[in-house]
């Protein structure tokens, strides 16, 4: 008998009877993950060449409100990849079976939440800030 920690770890009918769609599974989880970094690298990219035109303006209050809507588009990017990221997650933990992969799905999920609370947080009050200039976001 095992520790708590590999509780459920056993193959289910699942592994045993349909490892083609636990294979299959893996993968689209496997590409789900490579969306979400290229998702994020995009994002970087975009928010770096943003940056730089938002430093080659003349006006500080313009370099300063370019700066602060290339961070809430960068803020969006990051968003939508931890999204995908938590989607992995669960498939991945759908298949494993193993009650220690659902407890470390728990504590991503939570520090993926935060992470995403916070950062939602920031960028509506950078949007409230623009806003505040006379934008329209």
């Amino acid at each position: 008998m095992g520790s708590i920690w590999e509780f459920g770890a056993e193959e289910g009918v699942l592994h045993a009877h349909l490892g083609w769609l636990v294979a299959g599974l893996e993968w689209v989880a496997a590409l789900i993950d490579l969306f979400a970094i290229a998702l994020l690298l995009v994002g970087a990219a975009r928010f770096v060449a943003g940056v730089i035109r938002a430093e080659t303006r003349r006006d500080d209050a313009a370099r300063v409100r370019g700066t602060n809507l290339e961070r809430i588009e960068l803020g969006r990017y990051i968003l939508a990849g931890l999204e995908l990221f938590i989607v992995s997650d669960i498939i991945h933990t759908a298949l494993s079976l193993a009650f220690a992969d659902l407890v470390f799905l728990g504590l991503l999920v939570i520090i993926r939440s935060l992470i995403s609370f916070f950062l939602d947080r920031e960028l509506e009050q950078v949007k409230h800030e623009l806003q505040g200039e006379g934008g329209s976001n």
